[in-house]
């Protein structure tokens, strides 16, 4: 009665393992993208602020490295590699590999041969649908409990619910670097600027001015716009070319489900500089936003909406310049 009662719980330990897996690997695969290009800062996290302590790196983008050697070790794995081997490879067929590998296992060791814990092929075929049930429900709980709680993508913009105050701007006198004072907007919007601001944390090489952050945040407002209405003529004039080839994947996804992602009511909330650099003649800036807006999937035939509803979103914003020139979104980031 005990060796079937410890068989019996070995056998449940080795289910509950390949379905924390399966989750795990949902779970990863399931990650926001971060993509987009910060010239040669592209591999490198932007300095912490108050709005996105730490930021997720480049997990898309057509910047390459520097130097392989250095930068290839700070970009996400290529999840589907096919020298990954069979145990490596994320989503259901990895955990489910791994869940009939440790039954088989577990059958060796109770002296019943590799299929002895499996009770020959039909145990086998069993606890494969046990196990294709359960990582079914996983799923399913695990999307749900995802769109109720992660912020909106930052590959497509957000929406979430606009307050009807705008940010307050408050700028020192001298410039300096790039920082934020008590009542500044780095608590409520963008700016804080200096001498007594000046932040080694957030340098500011390119002398950025309260013009220049409310130009960050209509790019906001009109890129999320304009995205939820797919307007790629007006996204041509707003984003760089590598970012329009995104939305662009974006919208040919959609169209084929039939939906479209509506974004409206995008307000800036708080925002936090993190530094701004030249190189060459093209000037960057990158800033963390906190921004509310309304993130609706839209049936395209018929208006209905389908998902979503107000919410709210912090994500990092990178925007370049040819010198002289107006701002374009070049990368857009995830925080953790």
């Amino acid at each position: 009665m005990f060796h079937d009662r410890f068989r019996f719980s070995l056998v449940l330990g080795a289910l509950a393992a390949a379905f924390v897996m399966i989750a795990a690997d949902v779970a990863d695969a399931r990650g926001r993208i971060s993509g987009g290009s910060r010239g040669t800062r592209t591999f490198s996290a932007p300095p912490p602020t108050k709005t996105a302590p730490t930021v997720r790196p480049m997990e898309r983008t057509m910047t390459q490295p520097t130097n392989p050697g250095t930068n290839l070790a700070t970009r996400p794995a290529l999840q589907n590699s096919p020298a990954a081997g069979l145990m490596n490879r994320p989503g259901f067929m990895g955990g489910l590999f791994a869940g009939l590998l440790g039954a088989g296992l577990i059958g060796l060791l109770l002296g019943g041969g590799l299929t002895g814990g499996l009770a020959g092929l039909a145990s086998f075929l069993g606890l494969a649908l046990q196990i294709g049930i359960i990582a079914l429900i996983g799923w399913l709980l695990f999307t749900w409990w995802q769109r109720r709680n992660q912020p909106a993508t930052a590959m497509g913009p957000s929406m979430r619910d606009m307050p009807p105050s705008r940010p307050s701007y408050n700028y020192g006198g001298a410039s300096g670097g790039l920082g934020g004072g008590p009542g500044s907007a780095l608590g409520g919007g963008l700016g804080g600027y200096g001498a007594g601001n000046a932040s080694a944390s957030a340098p500011d090489e390119i002398g950025t001015t309260p013009a220049d952050f409310e130009a960050f945040e209509q790019l906001l407002s009109d890129v999320q716009t304009a995205y939820g209405t797919e307007d790629l003529a007006k996204l041509r004039n707003l984003v760089t070319p590598e970012m329009l080839s995104y939305y662009l994947e974006d919208f040919n996804a959609n169209a084929s489900r039939g939906v479209i992602n509506r974004l409206s009511d995008i307000k800036l909330e708080q925002g936090d500089p993190a530094e701004a650099w030249r190189e060459g003649d093209t000037e960057y800036c990158t800033v963390a936003m906190r921004y509310s807006l309304k993130d609706e999937m839209v049936d395209r035939s018929t208006g209905r909406v389908i998902d979503g509803g107000p919410d709210e979103a912090v994500e990092v914003w990178t925007f370049m310049r040819a010198r002289g020139g107006k701002w374009l979104v070049s990368a857009i980031q995830q925080t953790n």
